[in-house]
């Protein structure tokens, strides 16, 4: 159980090592990195398990910006036939867990192993509950099986409140008929990553207000007038009729980033296409002058050097909020939904 296995968006094994490659410096933990280019995730190999182990409990994964999900164990060839067995074989080094999922890489590869998975959790289950390795109770870490194959499967275990809240990090999200964009999306996986579940009642409550800059045709303004928002939509372009009849939506035809509000508002939410350190200036402006309260902003990455830009422009951000004597907390992630960009939440405390 030596090595960590890292989910990523397919494209992006790069920024997952650079990212594991600096936690495990700064844990002083030995090791190296390694990926294909476009397979979906990314291999941190330590010297052995107590290492690997060291490095998941000294790491925050929600800290973490692009890992979709993570497990420590090993790879594990698998036989044509009786392949439970040999997998029980496997882990009987492994620590006995408390829930199970199978994963696959976000790959058309990982894709066409789904159905697989699904015929074959159900006996494996109940093998490895026959056999003590998965029992009914709270507090154990969850068995992670990330199938390449069904030749070949990683097995590994992560604790179950320090990994992905879904499986391979993917949020099961219908997108509503009634938004007018599928970016609609992008914002509601933010609030399910970066706010905990028992408190949207509060901090995403009915009346509030909010501002959503770049807004038409109206994906993410949607998400806020379903919450029972007010907003205020900042963009050029023409707004959805629907959500203009809504009567909680007044359209502002405005550059958004030159736009402020009369008063501080709730929460700012923002997915203009631009650059990254503008729309970062953006942020630290409206959490660190507080014209809101809370924020959700898209940084577009560069073709190169993507990790450091983020690295770098959360600093920034950083930086410029401490001048300000303001303090935030500050979350980036890149979520299922994003593309060649990045996902900031910042809450004024």
């Amino acid at each position: 159980m030596n090595s960590l296995l890292l989910h990523c968006r397919p494209g992006f094994e790069g920024e997952a090592c650079a990212e594991l490659s600096e936690q495990a410096a700064r844990l002083d933990v030995p090791g190296y990195a390694r990926a294909k280019p476009d397979s979906a995730y990314a291999e941190f190999v330590c010297n052995d398990a107590a290492d690997a182990e060291r490095l998941m409990h000294g790491t925050r994964f929600r800290e973490l910006i692009f890992p979709r999900q993570w497990a420590r164990g090993a790879f594990v060839q698998l036989p044509e036939t009786d392949r439970i067995s040999v997998l029980l074989e496997q882990l009987a080094g492994y620590p006995v867990c408390s829930d199970l999922w199978l994963e696959v890489t976000d790959t058309n590869d990982g894709k066409e192993l789904s159905t697989f998975c699904r015929k074959f959790e159900g006996p494996l289950r109940k093998a490895l509950l026959k056999a003590g390795r998965l029992v009914d109770k709270s507090g154990g870490p969850r068995l992670l099986l990330t199938f390449k194959s069904g030749r070949e499967v990683f097995a590994g275990v992560a604790e179950i409140g320090n990994s992905a809240l879904w499986p391979m990090g993917i949020p099961r999200l219908k997108f509503p008929r009634q938004a007018p964009s599928r970016s609609t999306l992008k914002l509601e996986e933010a609030w399910h990553h970066f706010i905990p579940r028992d408190q949207w009642d509060a901090r995403l409550a009915p009346g509030m207000t909010a501002v959503d800059l770049g807004a038409a045709p109206g994906g993410w303004t949607w998400q806020l007038v379903n919450r029972h928002m007010r907003v205020s939509a900042v963009d050029n372009g023409p707004m959805n009729a629907e959500l203009m009849d809504s009567g909680l939506v007044d359209h502002f035809r405005a550059d958004g980033f030159a736009f402020r509000p009369r008063k501080p508002v709730d929460w700012m939410v923002c997915d203009i296409v631009e650059k990254p350190a503008r729309n970062a200036a953006l942020l630290e402006t409206w959490i660190g002058e507080g014209l809101c309260r809370e924020a959700v902003v898209n940084l577009k990455l560069p073709m190169k050097q993507r990790y450091a830009e983020v690295r770098r422009l959360l600093e920034r951000i950083r930086d410029g909020l401490a001048e300000r004597g303001v303090r935030a907390s500050i979350g980036c992630k890149q979520l299922y939904h994003d593309r060649e960009e990045v996902t900031c939440h910042l809450r004024r405390l």
